[in-house]
């Protein structure tokens, strides 16, 4: 296998499954835990992610197919997901008109997500890839959570702000904006009033609430 990336939970690596090109996601083992919970801990966090990624596209999210799962191994082999990644296709400055159909894009499909209960927890452009034919596709749903709470829902939205706001300064605002309008288009305008009310408190207070400190 060839690696792909490191990182602080899990490494990705270029294999092939079945004759088809594929990504291993490994959850790596944690030195300072014990073993058995870690085992458990990284077992189930497979677990979740795979559910997740089978709810997302039921909710009609693009994610990558599932090959297989091991759950001994706190393994997923997933299907490579042939694109750029959309924070590529951003730094190649593309027109207004693009830029506003992508946006309004992605906006439909975390709309989606959270319609469903389904908070991604890392949106970024790293996490979204664009196919050949023009799709797209979410990726790594290994933060991602269920829920219906609205402060979460913002930030997930917030998260997404920021990587916006440190990476494509230039034209962050408006592609933002086009989010938030695909967005609407599943969610409402009730409902995005809301959302939209919770990232302005979020922004203000300049941290998020975890749910145990809600009560």
């Amino acid at each position: 296998m060839k690696l792909l990336r490191k990182g602080a939970e899990a490494n990705l690596y270029l294999d092939s499954f079945l004759g088809e090109k594929a990504v291993v996601k490994l959850r790596v083992r944690k030195a300072y835990r014990i073993p058995q919970l870690d085992q458990k801990i990284r077992e189930y966090r497979t677990i979740h992610e795979a559910e997740l990624l089978h709810e997302a596209k039921e909710a009609g999210v693009p994610t990558p197919l599932i090959y297989f799962l091991d759950r001994s191994e706190s393994k997923l082999v997933l299907q490579y997901v042939e694109g750029v990644r959309l924070k590529e296709l951003l730094d190649q400055k593309p027109g207004k008109l693009k830029l506003k159909r992508l946006g309004v894009q992605l906006g439909i499909l975390i709309g989606r997500l959270h319609s469903h209960g389904i908070i991604h927890g890392d949106l970024t452009t790293s996490n979204v890839i664009i196919t050949p034919k023009g799709g797209m596709v979410l990726i790594d749903f290994g933060l991602s959570f269920r829920s219906e709470e609205d402060e979460d829902r913002g930030m997930d939205l917030h998260l997404l702000r920021q990587a916006l706001e440190s990476y494509h300064t230039r034209f962050a605002k408006h592609f933002f904006e086009a989010v938030l309008q695909g967005y609407g288009k599943i969610l409402g305008k009730t409902r995005l009033k809301a959302v939209e009310a919770k990232l302005q408190e979020i922004k203000a207070r300049g941290r998020y609430i975890p749910p145990e400190e809600r009560r």
